[in-house]
């Protein structure tokens, strides 16, 4: 089933209208979270098909909401993208080990956001 319900968490505003701008713009329907606390009360509460996850932000990080996801049983078949601004092989590395299945180094590319989409059964 191609994904459709993606959620984004990003503790900026224009971080979140950007990515949303996108992915409106090719038929996506699109969530936000400010931190990793409200991310988590909104997969739970409306199971995404796609997580885009920011790193840096208050409270929980992005890598450790990224483990939790993956370690939770109901929701470790939800994929994540990390979408950062830390852009060495290490931070990449580190949030493949959380459970992340891509990563994306920001400013992000539409076009390699989309791709990415595509690779794990986008529209």
């Amino acid at each position: 089933m191609p994904i459709q319900r993606i959620l984004i968490v990003d503790d900026s505003p224009t971080e979140r209208y950007y990515l949303t701008d996108i992915l409106v713009k090719h038929g996506y329907s699109v969530s936000t979270a400010e931190n990793g606390e409200e991310a988590m009360a909104k997969i739970r509460a409306d199971k995404p098909e796609l997580i885009l996850m920011d790193v840096v932000m208050p409270g929980a990080n992005g890598f450790q909401v990224t483990r939790s996801i993956a370690r939770d049983p109901e929701l470790q078949d939800v994929p994540v993208i990390i979408c950062s601004s830390k852009d060495q092989e290490t931070d990449r590395i580190w949030g493949m080990r959380q459970g992340a299945r891509d990563y994306l180094v920001k400013p992000v590319n539409p076009a390699e956001l989309l791709e990415k989409i595509n690779a794990l059964g986008g529209a």
